[in-house]
């Protein structure tokens, strides 16, 4: 059996798209400005759904082209948010700061924008998620995709809003996390109605540890494994009533070049993840700091009704990976739970914000054409 592929969401955005993102974000477009955006984030959208298709890739997305970033594009998308969220911090990078200042410093790190939660949560963005399933539906016709398990749409996890964007407003966090699941869940529900797959994104989990969020407090009196059980709590909460088959969850440690020294290992982080709704498991394994832990995955009990996707390529350099030494990476884990239930990925995202990433559009279908090919060697 054919190993099937995917890869986590974003993909690189034309340098116009970037450009009208900019200026949304800003708030210095006007109503043509905006027709000429969305008409531009169509065109992304078939472009790089076709692409993938093309590349030999399974289970392809929207590129994420509609979205200023995979988080923060939830501030029109629910109601109670507003300012400008405080910056983290990022303990590995503050000893090496110069590398934050050339990933954060630029035009790109200034239009990251998180925002403040301000007042009670509520979702408003039926119509803009609504647009994002109608264009990705448009886009999988006229490229003919009818691959196993065709198309994802990622969402932010209610943890990965709640470390992003400060709670000025509930008494507690835990009030604040299950406010956000209750109203995510309606995003949630939208996807997996429209018969796509939901992915997760949850970088918040494996960043505990080493990311100085505005709740730091939970994460020293839980611990790292404590605060994992607590967002995973709320995941299941906003997923009560969907098929576990049509989630998938990602984890990644940031999606940023620094020494990656501090990062929690994954033999911490996957079990209370494994016990969770989700039914694919996404995680990095193919960077330097985190390949070797697919040792510590073949040592665990994997349950049974669990998909692994490990990455086999690294986002973060534009080296192409060997289709061998891909197909070496799936075989590692195949050997653990059976070809049926690996899926070849990527580390993150080409494309984590607008403007941001070190990969550009070239490079990336061929890491996403590597993987195909490497998916087709495992077992020959």
């Amino acid at each position: 059996m054919t190993v099937r592929t995917t890869h986590v969401g974003s993909l690189p955005r034309p340098e116009a798209l970037t450009r009208l993102m900019y200026l949304h974000q800003e708030g210095r477009g006007d109503a043509d400005s905006t027709v000429e955006l969305e008409a531009a984030v169509t065109d992304a959208v078939h472009d790089v759904v076709a692409m993938q298709h093309g590349a030999g890739i399974d289970v392809v997305s929207d590129g994420e082209m509609g979205k200023p970033g995979f988080v923060n594009y939830v501030r029109e998308r629910l109601d109670g948010f507003g300012g400008q969220a405080g910056a983290w911090s990022i303990d590995d990078l503050e000893a090496a700061p110069e590398l934050a200042i050339a990933q954060y410093g630029g035009e790109a790190g200034a239009h990251i924008m998180p925002a403040n939660c301000e007042g009670p949560v509520s979702y408003v963005g039926a119509a803009a998620v609504q647009r994002d399933i109608d264009t990705l539906k448009l886009a999988l016709d006229k490229t003919g995709h009818t691959a196993d398990g065709g198309a994802f749409v990622p969402a932010a996890s209610p943890g990965c809003i709640s470390t992003c964007s400060p709670n000025l407003h509930y008494p507690d966090y835990d009030s604040y996390l299950d406010a956000l699941a209750d109203a995510m869940a309606h995003e949630y529900r939208a996807i997996v109605d429209a018969g796509l797959i939901l992915q997760l994104d949850c970088p918040d989990i494996p960043m505990a540890g080493h990311t100085r969020f505005w709740c730091g407090d939970e994460v020293e009196r839980r611990g790292i494994v404590g605060f994992a059980e607590r967002h995973m709590a709320a995941i299941d909460r906003a997923l009560e009533g969907i098929d576990p088959s049509r989630v998938r969850l990602h984890l990644c440690w940031g999606n940023y070049e620094g020494p990656h020294h501090l990062d929690a290992p994954l033999a911490e982080l996957l079990p209370p993840v494994l016990a969770g709704r989700p039914q694919t498991i996404s995680f990095e394994a193919a960077n330097p700091r985190h390949e070797h832990e697919w040792a510590d995955v073949a040592e665990m009990t994997i349950p049974g009704d669990k998909v692994l996707l490990p990455g086999v390529v690294d986002t973060l350099n534009n080296i192409v990976e060997h289709p061998r030494l891909i197909a070496q990476r799936l075989e590692r884990f195949t050997r653990v739970v059976g070809p049926d239930r690996v899926m070849a990925g990527t580390d993150c995202g080409f494309g984590t914000f607008v403007g941001f990433g070190r990969v550009g559009p070239t490079v990336a279908e061929m890491k996403l054409r590597a993987i195909a090919e490497g998916a087709r060697l495992v077992g020959a």
